[in-house]
């Protein structure tokens, strides 16, 4: 039996490429370790149920705040230290990677310990981690880029960001095996930047679910669907509100799942005028559990920024998730969402990111023509599960594998 070893410095609930390649390997007779570090405090309980679920191994790197406290604290000053340093010094001698993650020793000593035939780094600062361990237990290793990360945070080339994210990729991922991207437009750009680097993607695609079922909601309001880990500001949502406003003959409804502050809940429903019948709020749920949840809404909200560029080329779950729960998708219209929707043109509409006035069209669109958006959602559906889900994406994930490790 192979032996993988999936490395993060965030917590399996928090991503899901993660937990859906584990079982992907584990259902395909690997036996699978997972290396990760706390996050938060909501993943932590997540994690809970997940974990019982599991036929993969979790291992806790760097403690946390409810075990090996002492060791969480310390991790937590070292990275202020080794920020500092690499800010203000230099980001040589081991300085960045510790800057990059908070966790990076202790998942480095983790991965030593356990040897693996391939180790897959999962978030930018675990690559490292994967790199240096796959070299000590003689092994393979991949890793998995779900965004553009030197352009990740913003467009400033002489920004910290920028240039502790390029010094790690130069560093390290010309030493690794393959790299699975989760967007064709983030795919080109490192395949400029290192063209001879295996280079693979994989969309963020869940399991399809063949027993949803699509309500037409014909005599009740469109309700609106956006989700994210954290419900907060700059991330669209303002426009959403400022399209129904314009709209507010009409009846919509915005529900929005994850995690929102007292404050933000507040700020959002004032903006609506203290209607609070229009927009609903949903704590977060098990990432397995969000497609089921979804399909009882209407439309998704696929609301990304052009800015930085890394958002202007990536392909969240969001999208995604809207066509498998059987939502018609309203996207606004960055490079890749116009390029994906240009592709599969029957699962909803495009707007001028940005536009309110151009959001309202397509809102008011659907609700004027109610067949369609009925017939949208349909085929958002039988997209899912005949192109769009996991069962497809994750046999060229297994392949890729198999061929890294030689079987």
């Amino acid at each position: 039996m192979k032996t993988i070893a999936l490395i993060s410095v965030g917590q399996p609930s928090t991503n899901p490429r993660l937990v859906k390649e584990a079982n992907a390997l584990t259902q395909n007779g690997y036996k699978v370790y997972v290396i990760y570090s706390y996050w938060n405090q909501w993943a932590w309980e997540s994690d809970k149920l997940l974990f019982p679920k599991a036929r993969w191994v979790p291992v806790l790197a760097g403690g946390a705040p409810y075990k090996n406290k002492l060791l969480y604290f310390y991790t937590r000053l070292r990275l202020k230290l080794f920020r500092f340093i690499a800010q203000n010094l230099t980001l040589k001698f081991g300085v960045a990677e510790i800057a990059k993650g908070r966790t990076y020793p202790d998942l480095l000593k983790k991965a030593k310990s356990i040897k693996a035939d391939l180790y897959i780094a999962h978030v930018h600062a675990a690559l490292p981690a994967a790199i240096k361990a796959a070299k000590k237990n003689d092994a393979k290793c991949g890793f998995d880029a779900e965004d553009f990360h030197r352009r990740e945070a913003d467009d400033d080339t002489n920004s910290f960001y920028f240039k502790i994210s390029k010094y790690l990729d130069d560093k390290y991922l010309p030493k690794a095996d393959y790299i699975t991207i989760a967007s064709p437009l983030i795919s080109r750009e490192y395949e400029k930047l290192y063209p001879g680097l295996k280079n693979v993607v994989i969309n963020n695609v869940f399991e399809s679910d063949k027993r949803l079922e699509i309500n037409p909601h014909k005599d009740q309001p469109i309700k609106l669907f956006w989700f994210s880990q954290t419900v907060g500001t700059g991330r669209g949502l303002e426009d959403v509100i400022e399209a129904l406003a314009l709209l507010n003959n009409y009846p919509f409804e915005l529900h929005l799942l994850g995690d929102a502050g007292s404050s933000v809940k507040s700020d959002f429903l004032k903006r609506f005028n203290d209607q609070p019948g229009k927009i609903h709020f949903h704590e977060p749920i098990p990432a397995d559990h969000i497609i089921a949840f979804a399909n009882q809404f209407d439309i998704g909200l696929a609301l990304e920024k052009n800015t930085p560029y890394n958002r202007d080329i990536c392909l969240t779950n969001k999208i995604f998730t809207y066509v498998q729960s059987g939502l018609a998708v309203i996207a606004s219209n960055t490079s890749a969402q116009t390029e994906l929707m240009n592709q599969y043109p029957s699962i909803g509409k495009l707007y001028q990111g940005g536009d309110v006035q151009s959001l309202a069209e397509v809102l008011l669109y659907y609700q004027e023509n109610r067949d369609q958006l009925f017939e949208t959602r349909k085929a958002a559906l039988n997209t899912a599960h005949k192109q769009l889900n996991w069962e497809s994406e994750s046999q060229k994930f297994l392949a890729l594998v198999k061929q890294t490790i030689g079987e």
